[in-house]
């Protein structure tokens, strides 16, 4: 018993702890190296490389060059720092960084791989067929050629002299082909017949380099010439099992499912975006933590303090100037003289050709692990890398501008092309003829929450009835000047856009746009949409960067000679109101006035959790949307700021209307659509009229307009009371300032004469609605009731007229000018108000639909808003 005792003592005595793992909190110092433990080092490691590769490639982009520069600069730097380098990077360290750098190396020249595709060079083999041998033939000679006195100069004897021959002519005849992909992205040059040239022949010359490199390894490894024609005959025997056994098990994986490195990345079938799929899920680990690891690693192994002499930089300058002579002369020349570019041409060509970058530096590193190069040799070129692919953008830029480039043209041959100001030719005369009516639309898709709205707004010009019905004889005998519109005269262009980042699976995408057209799943949503509706859809494809959406939608419809540009936008929620939220939306307005007002639901508050802006875990769409609907509305901006053509842009309210106020679903009758317009005067007003004339055209679809007139009266003024014809002057009226804020539209000054002309177009235009002559009255116009009113709160009370049309069954769209240039009425003090009293929207939304549309946006009053821009072609 005694025994017993004393040993339960003993185990309540004794202390259980855990191995220690080292920090401050237990007085040790983390970056201590322990290769029992080496995992804590590795995270400092990674964490000091990530995040100075990443501020050096911030600064860097300003320039426009690519990361892997700021990757070898930050290996160099770091290497360079007295007492940090031993303390943090200590050789013994360098291992595991190292087969983690390796890992990553695999892993991107599989990404390499799926990035080339063989179609590339099938289709324009006879072209850059010439520019890849000439790329890779007399830069691999001058190589040969240099070897010679540099194998004399630096290298040991140990060493034989054609290993260095053969490595010193692959690092001057490669080309960076992933770099250069990003480069003729940033460029905006994939369309154009240079780039597509370029591309092709970096394919090729990229699969040469690498087979030669794979030649240089197997001579350097073989200890005899027969063991090296052993390996080589295993490495084209595992070549050929992958392209012709294992591609095809891929193949028939691909289509049943839908789902060596370099190799295995180039037998990857194509088929069902297999490749973009595997790219997607691999590249951002090796984008953002296995190649920084690399290429640090290579600038850590590069001592350019190693180049100390005179006769040091004498060959590191000649290495650089034969590298670049040798590539950028034997593209430039067989660009020109074989190809037949121009000089411009052919030189954007050779510079772009002679971009290193990655695979360089990758070649090098093997040179320097084979024992082949020496520390100051593998300095000297990796410096030669980094001037040349820094030289590559500046260049390019300097010998081809963009006013001299020529783009891939949509029919003809492959090398057809037009230049770019030719293709922004419109036909202004034929526009002039009938520039009222609208029948050439490009609808922008860019995300899945803006399809219905895309949808919404090209469903107002659905056909009445179908073409079959129409013939001239029929029209004539209703009155008609000109035939209702049918799928023959209406064309909408599907405009699918695409953001290209820096991502190797957006530019996979960019290089195969042609498929995108027929699986995008946006183009065919939105097909399927316009056959069911008898509308017309032609679909396009743009992948281009963000900077560049705007200028690219407004870009596209120029050249494509679009009538009208249709946007999406779904905005970020209405905040509730504070304090007596039921108030009387009409507040302000007389009481014999408000007396036909319905009244309003107030809005339910919602109670939001201050962390999900920082998880941002919310459910609640007012918090999830704000930061991406701030972000569309600055390419909305931009878009109305650049448009050359006039815009339309639909504020989808689909899912705030009140219950009961939507289509009919008792079976008792179709949905019907009746739209609202109030109208103040301006270009962009008569431009939102003339729309609700042309879309009434469609049987199914009413409206009401009401011409709204800012006035101080102490009666209320009937409904139907009578708005004076003469114009007013200048000095009553009020000019809406801009608000600041990028992108948005900029306005010069208007004379008095303009806005005296102006609101002689705005008495005009209503007249000739409004009162048409009887002979000459449409059958469009007996479906819209037309009112005048005057009143001194003209916000509310165009509210209070959309809520009164409001009925089951209904579906209630109002139409609006945005009002930034030439308002008739400055809006902003009774906005504050209405928004007091129905909930506020950010200032965002203001800058972009302008004060009258953001006023019914806030009531909620209906299901969606258009607001119209007239055309800025010759206004400013």
């Amino acid at each position: 018993m005694g025994e017993f005792s004393s040993t339960v003592i003993h185990l309540f005595n004794t202390k259980r702890e855990a191995a220690e793992q080292g920090g401050l909190l237990s007085g040790k110092d983390p970056t201590d190296i322990d290769p029992a433990d080496p995992i804590r080092l590795w995270i400092i490691q990674l964490g000091i490389i990530i995040a100075t590769a990443s501020l050096l490639s911030i600064l860097l982009r300003k320039l426009r060059q690519p990361k892997v520069i700021a990757e070898v600069l930050g290996g160099i730097l770091l290497g360079r720092i007295p007492g940090f380098t031993e303390h943090i990077f200590p050789t013994d360290s360098r291992p595991f960084l190292s087969l983690t750098a390796n890992i990553g190396l695999c892993l991107f020249l599989f990404l390499v791989g799926l990035e080339i595709d063989s179609t590339v060079i099938r289709k324009n083999a006879r072209l850059s067929a010439t520019v890849a041998l000439a790329g890779m033939i007399l830069p691999f000679g001058i190589g040969v050629g240099l070897s010679v006195p540099l194998y004399k100069q630096f290298i040991s004897e140990s060493i034989k002299f054609t290993h260095f021959m053969l490595f010193a002519g692959v690092a001057f005849s490669i080309t960076a082909f992933p770099v250069l992909c990003r480069i003729l992205t940033e460029l905006k040059l994939l369309d154009t017949t240079v780039g597509i040239v370029v591309l092709s022949a970096g394919v090729g010359n990229d699969i040469i380099g690498w087979v030669l490199l794979a030649l240089s390894v197997a001579l350097v490894n073989a200890g005899s010439g027969v063991t090296a024609v052993y390996i080589l005959l295993a490495c084209v025997g595992w070549t050929l099992f992958l392209l012709f056994v294992v591609k095809y098990a891929l193949l028939w994986l691909a289509r049943k499912s839908g789902s060596g490195a370099f190799v295995t990345g180039i037998i990857v079938p194509r088929e069902g975006n297999l490749a973009i799929a595997l790219t997607e899920k691999l590249e951002d680990m090796v984008a953002i933590i296995f190649l920084p690891l690399y290429f640090t690693l290579s600038g850590l192994s590069t001592n350019l303090g190693l180049l100390n002499d005179g006769i040091t930089w004498a060959y590191t300058i000649a290495i650089i100037f034969t590298a670049f002579v040798g590539k950028f002369g034997g593209c430039s020349l067989a660009a020109k003289y074989v190809a037949g570019f121009n000089w411009r041409e052919s030189g954007a060509i050779g510079s772009l050709m002679s971009c290193k970058g990655l695979v360089e530096l990758i070649v090098l590193n093997v040179g320097l692990s084979a024992g082949i190069l020496t520390q100051r040799v593998f300095s000297m070129f990796v410096l030669e890398a980094l001037i040349l692919t820094f030289m590559t953008t500046p260049l390019v830029v300097r010998f081809y501008p963009p006013h001299v480039r020529r783009r891939v043209s949509a029919v003809g041959a492959t090398f057809g092309s037009v230049a770019d100001d030719e293709s922004r030719k419109v036909d202004r005369k034929s526009q002039a003829i009938n520039a009222n009516l609208k029948r050439r639309f490009t609808v922008v898709l860019d995300k899945l929450e803006h399809l219905p709205g895309a949808m919404a707004i090209s469903q107002l010009f659905k056909p009445s009835f179908p073409a079959t019905r129409l013939n001239r004889k029929s029209f004539e005998t209703q009155g008609l000047s000109r035939p209702p519109q049918s799928p023959s005269a209406l064309s909408i262009e599907a405009l699918r856009l695409i953001e290209l980042s820096d991502r190797t699976s957006a530019v996979m995408k960019s290089s195969v746009a042609d498929s995108l057209l027929r699986t995008d799943p946006f183009l065919a949503v939105f097909k399927m949409f316009g056959q069911l509706n008898a509308l017309p859809i032609t679909p396009a494809i743009a992948i281009v960067p963000y900077d560049d959406l705007s200028y690219t939608v407004a870009e596209h419809a120029g050249n494509h000679d679009a009538d009208m540009i249709m946007l999406p936008w779904l905005p970020p929620s209405v905040t509730p109101p504070t304090g007596n939220t039921a108030a009387a939306p009409s507040a302000g307005i007389q009481e014999g006035q408000a007396s036909s007002s319905q009244p309003v639901t107030p809005k339910a508050t919602t109670m939001t959790n201050p962390f999900d802006l920082l998880f941002k875990t919310s459910t609640n769409s007012a918090v999830a949307e704000k930061p991406s609907s701030s972000i569309h509305s600055q390419f909305v901006r931009g878009v109305f700021a650049q448009a050359r053509t006039d815009v339309a842009l639909f504020v989808d309210q689909s899912t705030d209307v009140g219950v009961g106020l939507g289509p009919d679903l008792d079976g008792s009758g179709g949905e019907t659509q009746h739209l609202f317009l109030p109208f103040f005067g301006g270009p962009d007003d008569r431009l939102a009229l003339d729309f609700v004339v042309q879309v009434c055209e469609n049987e199914e679809v009413q409206a009401t307009v009401v011409r709204i007139v800012k006035r101080e009266v102490e009666v209320p003024v009937p409904l139907s009371a009578h708005l004076n014809p003469e114009p007013k002057g200048l000095e009553e009226t009020t000019v809406l300032t801009v608000a600041s804020g990028f992108p948005d539209t900029v306005y010069g000054q208007f004379s008095t004469a303009t806005r005296m002309q102006s609101e002689t177009a705005d008495n005009i235009t209503w007249a000739r609605y409004a009162s048409p002559a009887a002979e000459n009255r449409p059958p469009a116009l007996s479906r819209i009731e037309f009112k005048e009113l005057a009143t001194p709160v003209p916000l509310h009370a165009g509210i209070r007229e959309a809520e009164g049309c409001r009925r089951p069954g209904v579906r209630l769209v109002v139409v609006a000018g945005r009002g930034r240039r030439m308002a008739v009425e400055n809006h902003a003090k009774e906005l504050k108000d209405v928004m007091a009293e129905y909930g506020s929207v950010r200032s965002e939304v203001k800058k972009t639909i302008g004060d009258v549309a953001t006023a019914f946006v806030v009531a909620g009053c209906a299901e969606g808003v258009v607001v119209l821009q007239e055309a800025n072609f010759g206004k400013e």
